[in-house]
Order: structure tokens, then sequence, then C-alpha cells
């Protein structure tokens, strides 16, 4: 008959924990009793702890939502359309402007436009010699000549609807047109037109003043035009219409029809003056 053999309990494994009564001993040495002193868990081998700001994570969609994310993100294209298209003018004006300032340069150089000269060569004078009248109709045949000979390559087209006046410390005495013709270079040029007045009246004390500068020889008058010219620079270049106004200063030795003027000067004012000068 066989023996029967009883297996026996393996044995509880040793324990890592030391004895109550060790555990005790070393609390109370080396470890506070607030567990608010008990210091952090150091990390295991290999560990590292980054801490990054939060504002500083760049945070990339993913690749299935990139071309959406990349779509939202962009200006509208019509707004981009919109701003294309005002840069493209705005390069285009400034291109234009400056190509305009060459042009105008170059033609300055070639050509040195100057403004004319201008004086009256005679004057006669009808109706002003009875002073006694209340109210007089003055008639003057004026001779203006001008003097193109500052201009050596450029003409000048003196245009229609010009006018030229007469007017006596004020007072207009006569009016006529001027009329419309081609200067050309270094050319001169006398014209005559008539004048015409009606209603002039001057006070007594005028008048008595007038008699008197007509008796001395010397009575002052002012002959002014306001006239349309353009500039013909060689056979197809033009420039636009401005308007050229000259005002002369003369003195008569009398009011009658063999009347010799003594010119005191001239000016002439141009607007806009940039291209005489």
């Amino acid at each position: 008959m066989a023996d029967r053999v009883h297996p026996m309990p393996a044995p509880p494994p040793p324990s890592s924990s030391p004895p109550p009564g060790h555990d005790a001993a070393v609390a109370t040495e080396t470890t506070p009793l607030h567990p608010s002193f008990r210091g952090a868990r150091p990390p295991s081998p290999g560990t590292y702890i980054i801490q990054i700001p939060k504002d500083q994570v760049l945070r990339v969609p993913p690749p299935d939502r990139a071309r959406r994310y990349k779509k939202l993100a962009a200006p509208p294209a019509r707004r981009r359309r919109l701003r294309h298209a005002c840069c493209a003018a705005f390069c285009a004006a400034l291109l234009l402007l400056l190509l305009a300032a060459a042009f105008v340069g170059a033609v300055y150089l070639v050509f040195r436009p100057r403004a004319p000269s201008f004086s009256v060569a005679s004057l006669s004078i009808r109706g002003l010699d009875a002073l006694a009248v209340s109210s007089l109709t003055p008639q003057i045949d004026a001779a203006v000549r001008t003097d193109n000979g500052a201009n050596k390559k450029t003409g000048i087209d003196y245009r229609g609807g010009g006018e030229v006046t007469v007017s006596y410390a004020g007072e207009r005495l006569a009016a006529g047109p001027w009329p419309a013709f081609h200067q050309a270079p270094r050319n001169v040029t006398v014209f005559s037109t008539a004048l015409a007045g009606g209603g002039v009246s001057f006070p007594e004390e005028q008048r008595k003043r007038l008699a008197a500068e007509q008796a001395a020889g010397a009575v002052p008058l002012t002959v002014e035009a306001i006239v349309p010219v353009r500039l013909r620079f060689g056979k197809v270049l033009r420039t636009w219409t401005v308007d050229v106004k000259t005002r002369c200063e003369v003195t008569v030795n009398k009011l009658a029809a063999a009347a010799a003027p003594a010119n005191r000067g001239c000016r002439v004012k141009v607007r806009p003056l940039w291209w005489w000068w």
C-alpha cells in the first residue's frame, strides 16, 4: 500500500516592508509628521518634464484639414482682386506721370519757350475832345506791336476771342477785339484794331485834371489785352489754350487822331506760367 504525501503550503513571500516597529522608528526619525512637508517623487530614470508657455504653443491642424484652414485664414478672393487692381492702377498712373514729366522736360530743353513782348505803336483817339459833354462815345484805333524774337523754335497761335481795352484813371474808354493770327519764331507783327466805347462820363474834378494833362502834353492811358494763345512746337506739337494778359502804360501828347504814344512799359502774365519759363 502506497503512502500518501500531502503537499505542503508554500511559504509566504518575503515582505519587503520592515517590521511595524522598525517603520515607526524610521518615520519618527527621518520623516516629518505633516504630509505637506513631504517632497515630490523624483521622476523615473529617462523621463523629463518640459514646461512651455501656453501662448508659445504652435497648433498645427491635421493634414486633412490643413487646406480648409488655409482657405479660411486667407483674405477673401474679391478683396485680394480689388487690392491688386488698386495697386496696378496706382502704378500705371505714377508711370504716366513720370513719362509726362520726362516729355515736358525734353520739350523744354529742345525748344526753350519764352513769353512774347508787347508795345503800343500808335493811338488814334476821337470823341474825347469835348470834355464838357456829360456822355462821351470815344473811338480809338490802336496799333499793337507783338515781338516773338525771344523764341527761336517756338511759334505762337493767337486765338479768337481776345479783347483790347483802353482806360484812363480806371475808367474804361473803349474796347475792341484782338485778331486771330499765327506768329512764327523770331517774328515781329504789328496789327491794328478798332476800339469803341459809349456812355463815358467824368466827374468835374477828373475832367479838370484831364484838361490840365492834355494842355501839358502828357495824358496817361492804360492799354490792356487778354488773349487766348497756344504754343506751336514744330509743325505738329501744340499746347493747350491758355490766357495771356498784358498791361501797357502809355502817355499820349493829346487826345486827338494824331496822338503820339510813349510806352512806359508792358507787363505780361500767363497762367499757368510753367510752359513759358
